[in-house]
Order: structure tokens, then C-alpha cells, then sequence
């Protein structure tokens, strides 16, 4: 966000009716604690949107918005400043003028010693836009099309080189730093990062390796390495991340750092022994990422007032369910973002610490240490905590002992696998943890998935024709879901440049929120306890379940209900 002066931005906020002085003021002593922008923290808190921070800003500053997405980017400009500068400084050349004068988005254009650089080097006027975060993903993809050019002939000389060598599996570690293997994991980083890709899968098939990128939850094959090149290129993943290069029968985790411009990503490193050979899985995560607020998780306005009113609460259990990669931590991060206050100890356990958020104690699990969920939690306890958050309870031990914690003045976050909100509740029990007392501890349940949003610059309106409309019947009977009614108009991308085809650009959530109330724990201790039951009862008290909220998203035009039955039946 473009740096608005403080008093500058309080003035405007106050005489609009946006914000409270006291709460202006916490949120520049907690900007001002956490080294975050104050823009971001207004944002996280809900007062202000992005929109409406940019468009001030542009007034503010008498610059025009950038809007890449609508004016497009020349090539020929955008090459006039390379990639790496562009990163670091967050510019965009993307049009020249009939005088000459080149067009800059930036994300500060009020920076003079950036513009006076440029005009120097490129013996140009410089004429600033101002850029949102979109632009700058926009022109930097820009960059990355020229990589998807290049990036299979980088690839293929590398290998060439490499097979040229003759790389011995013998000689593993000494492979790992030859030139030509570097390069094609370094190639391979920078491309899936120009993609938004989250995670790379290097999987070792009979005669050749595999690699697939997951972008927006899907998987897509990208190309394919020579099997004899394997070995050293596990070699080399293993070295960054600080792995046993000799081990190749046992799996292995780790994590390294990797610079592309000026971002750095968190890479996640997962290696399994498979039939063919090792197979690596890097999760790419940004090191630095301002937490989303709730709204932008993707959550309306109703359940976003229903959480913040249960994570007020002093004590008592709050959990987040959903299956692997259905956006629980990035949700439970949120949260802690919300509760970081300086009169608060807040600690976390996890497997693995995903993202770094100031003045929170977060611990990371390390068995060969000792260090497990349940004896890292009774630690915790130690410590004087008042919020404490487990990634993931998995075990009774764990259960129990998260129970006790809750019971007993802490609030605790934490997550677990079900399908859905209220099977949250057997699954407690199945865990060993008596009815009685997982009616006091719970407060709330929240369930999620992420599904794709539409592409926004190729969305398009259609009527569903009686054969869309019968088949999407079948597959809602089919999963069990209630018969609710589908819009007469529907939304979907036709797929441009954009999105890459898919029709769809970046992902979303989808909520169902169990709040526990006086009814529901009466349901939990009943002899006659059912999950049907305590959905029935659920429903009656004003729960929405996930696919009604994908519904309403879908009638809203920000996914399809195509990829809202996916992810449900996922």
C-alpha cells in the first residue's frame, strides 16, 4: 500500500464516518508494533477495502490507476527495464507515449529516486501510475509468458548438458552443484513462481521424471526430465533444504529459502521413497504475506461477525475442519492475526510452521526432539499462555489435553479432518473426549474448501439450458445434497490470457459455521445424540451449509457451481 500519511489518512477516515478515533489509534500502535503497513492493518480489520485505499491514494497523490489488466502492457516498454529491477523496485513499464515519455505503474509512486533512475537509463520522461497488487502480479506474469518461451529450451539445454557430463548416482552430492542441474532447479522455481503455482511435484515414473504443478488447487503436468538425470536432481533439492543426500529409503522433510527478484518464498520440501524412485513435493509459500481478513478469506458479512464474536471469548475451543489443502491454516492465521495483541501471549504448535507472524511464540513439532503434539501442547501450558493454537489434533492424547486447556481459561484454536461442521462432534468423541465435556468446551466449528474464482477479465453471463440444469441435479442428488434452487442466470469464464484458458483466477472460500449454543449442547449430551440430529438442529438455528454458500457465490459470479460440486465432492 502507497504510504498515506498517518495524519493525513485519519482526517479523511474520520470525517467520512469510517472509523472510530480509538480504534484508528490501535491500529496504528499494532501497524506500528508489527512493522506492518497501516493500510494492511486497516484492511485486516475490516474499516477500509483495497479499493477504496487505492482510489484514495490515487486522489491523494494526483496520480491515475494503473489498471494493467484494462490498458494492457506493451512488450516492447515492458522489456525496457529487466525483470529483476522491476521486482525489486515494483514497476511496470507498459506504455510509451507519442512524445516519448514512458508509462510506470508503481506501488509508491512517490518514489523520486526510482523515476529519476529510470529516466536517466532509459533517456526517457517517466510518467508514474499508481499500481495494485494485481497490476504488479499482472506485468511480473507478463515477464513469466517470455519464461514459458524460454523455459523448455533452458530446460532442455540443461539436460543436455547434464547427460553430456555423464552424471553418476554415485556421485550424487557432487552432481547437486554442477551448473546444468542448478540451473533446471532454479528454472523450474522461477517458472512455477511467475505461475502462482503452490506446489511442484517431481515424481519418478519408470523411464522418465514427471513434473506437475499445482495451480489454483489443480494439478497440471508441465513436462517431463529424463530419468537419468534423477539422482542428481533429488541430489540437489536435498542440499537445499538441508536433507540427507545418502537416504534414500526413509521419507524426509525440510524447507530452504529461494529469491525470485524481490520475493522470497518458503519452500517446503516433502521426500517419500515411491516404486521408480523418490518423488519431492515443494510447497511454495510466500515468506512474506500480510494475513487476509476474514472477509477476504472469502467469508460474508454474517459469519464474519459470528467468528469475531467467539474468538473474543477468553476461553473455550474453536476448530477449523476440512481436508488436506482446503485453506484451515491459512484460516486459523487470520485469526491469530486478529488476536495479536500486546496484552495477550498467544503460543502455536505446528507441523510445520507455515507462516512467521511477530511477537506470536510459535514451536515447531520435531519427534526425533521429543517435540509431538501432545507433549509440546503440556509445555505450552507452562508458559503462561492465553491463546494457544495446535495445528492439528490427531490423536487423543492430543484431544485431551487441548480439552483440558480450553476448560481451563485459554482459548484454543486448532484443526481437524471432517467432512463437515458438525461431524466435527463425533469425531471429538470418537477420540475418547465424553459428550459432557465436549458440549462445554466447544464454542464454534468452522468448516471450509477453496474453490477457483472466475477469471475476472473473461467472466460472462449464460441462461442454463434444461440438459446443464438436469445434469447439475444428478450430481447434487448424487452427493446428497439439498435440492436448492439454482439461479436462472449463471456465470462462467470463457478463458482468455489471463486465466490461461482455465476461466478461472485465484481461489476463494467456502464457509459452514456451527456455532455452539444452549440447543446444540443439549443435543451433544442426549442419550439420543445423532449427527443428523445435531445437523437438523444446526440448520434450524440459522447454519449455512457449505454448498449453500458456494450457491450463493456462484449466483454472485465469483465461482461456478461446477467447481463448487467439486470441491464438495472432493
Amino acid at each position: 500500500m502507497v504510504p498515506i500519511p498517518s495524519q493525513k489518512l485519519k482526517t479523511f477516515l474520520l470525517e467520512q464516518g469510517l472509523i472510530e478515533e480509538e480504534d484508528f489509534n490501535q491500529a496504528l500502535e499494532e501497524a506500528r508494533r508489527m512493522n506492518q503497513d497501516l493500510g494492511d492493518v486497516l484492511i485486516s480489520k475490516g474499516f477500509v477495502t483495497k479499493d477504496f485505499l487505492l482510489h484514495l491514494a490515487s486522489n491523494f497523490f494526483g496520480v491515475e490507476l494503473a489498471n494493467l489488466r484494462y490498458r494492457g502492457i506493451n512488450r516492447e516498454v515492458l522489456y525496457k527495464i529487466e525483470e529483476k529491477f522491476a521486482r525489486e523496485k515494483n514497476v511496470i513499464a507498459f506504455a510509451q507515449e507519442g512524445d516519448g515519455t514512458i508509462d510506470l505503474a508503481m506501488a509508491d509512486p512517490t518514489d523520486l529516486i526510482t523515476i529519476e533512475f529510470l529516466e536517466k537509463k532509459l533517456s526517457s520522461k517517466i510518467r508514474p501510475f499508481l499500481a495494485s497488487d494485481d497490476d504488479l502480479a499482472f506485468g511480473f506474469s507478463a515477464y513469466g509468458s517470455q519464461l514459458t518461451q524460454d523455459f523448455k529450451r533452458l530446460i532442455e539445454e540443461n539436460i543436455k548438458a547434464s547427460l553430456e557430463r555423464k552424471i553418476s548416482a554415485s556421485k550424487e552430492e557432487e552432481a547437486a552443484t554442477q551448473l546444468p542441474i542448478v540451473e533446471i532447479v532454479n528454472n523450474t522455481l522461477s517458472y512455477a513462481s511467475s505461475l502462482n503455482t503452490s506446489d511442484i511435484h517431481l515424481e519418478a515414473m519408470e523411464d522418465s521424471i514427471l513434473v506437475r504443478f499445482r495451480i489454483d488447487g489443480i494439478l497440471h503436468e508441465v513436462f517431463q526430465i529424463p530419468k537419468e538425470v534423477h539422482p542428481a536432481i533429488v541430489a540437489r533439492i536435498k542440499l537445499l533444504a538441508s536433507l540427507k543426500v545418502d537416504e534414500h529409503q526413509k521419507p524426509q522433510d525440510g524447507r530452504f529459502r529461494y529469491k525470485v527478484g524481490s520475493t522470497v518464498i518458503d519452500v517446503r520440501v516433502s521426500v517419500i521413497p515411491t516404486l521408480y524412485g523418490e518423488k519431492i513435493v515443494l510447497r511454495l509459500l510466500p515468506a512474506t504475506q500480510r494475513p487476509l481478513s476474514l472477509i477476504e478469506l472469502g467469508m460474508t458479512e454474517e459469519t464474519a461477525k459470528i467468528v469475531e464474536e467467539n474468538i473474543k471469548k477468553t476461553y473455550g475451543m474453536i476448530l477449523v475442519t476440512g481436508p488436506t489443502g482446503s485453506g484451515k491454516t491459512t484460516t486459523l492465521y487470520s485469526i491469530l492475526n486478529m488476536l495479536n495483541r500486546p496484552e495477550v501471549n498467544i503460543v502455536t504448535i505446528e507441523d510445520p510452521i507455515e507462516y512467521n507472524i511477530k511477537y506470536i511464540n510459535q514451536v515447531q513439532i520435531n519427534p526425533l526432539a521429543g517435540i509431538t503434539f501432545a507433549s509440546g501442547l503440556r509445555s505450552i501450558l507452562r508458559q503462561d499462555p492465553n491463546i494457544i493454537m495446535v495445528g492439528e489434533i490427531r490423536d487423543q492424547e492430543t484431544a485431551e489435553i487441548a480439552v483440558n486447556a480450553a476448560l481451563t481459561g485459554h482459548l484454543l484454536l486448532s484443526s481437524l479432518h471432517t467432512n463437515d461442521a458438525p461431524t466435527a462432534v463425533p469425531r471429538l468423541i470418537d477420540m475418547g473426549i465424553p459428550p459432557f465435556l465436549v458440549a462445554a468446551v466447544l464454542n464454534m466449528v468452522l468448516a471450509q474448501r477453496l474453490v477457483r474464482k472466475i477469471c475476472l477479465d473473461c467472466i460472462e453471463s449464460f441462461s442454463p439450458s434444461e440438459d446443464f440444469l438436469h445434469s447439475l441435479r444428478t450430481q447434487i442428488k448424487s452427493l446428497n445434497l439439498p435440492d436448492s434452487n439454482i439461479p436462472r442466470v449463471l456465470y462462467r469464464g470463457k478463458g482468455c490470457k489471463s486465466c490461461g484458458g482455465t476461466g478461472y483466477r485465484g481461489r476463494m472460500g467456502i464457509f459452514e459455521l456451527l456455532e455452539v449454543n444452549e440447543d446444540i449442547r443439549k443435543i451433544i449430551v442426549s442419550p439420543d445424540f445423532s449427527l443428523d440430529l445435531l445437523t437438523m438442529a444446526a440448520k434450524k438455528n440459522g447454519m449455512v451449509t457449505m454448498f449453500e454458500d458456494g450457491l450463493r457465490k456462484a449466483s454472485l459470479g465469483q465461482t461456478t457451481i461446477e467447481e463448487v460440486l467439486r470441491v464438495i465432492r472432493e
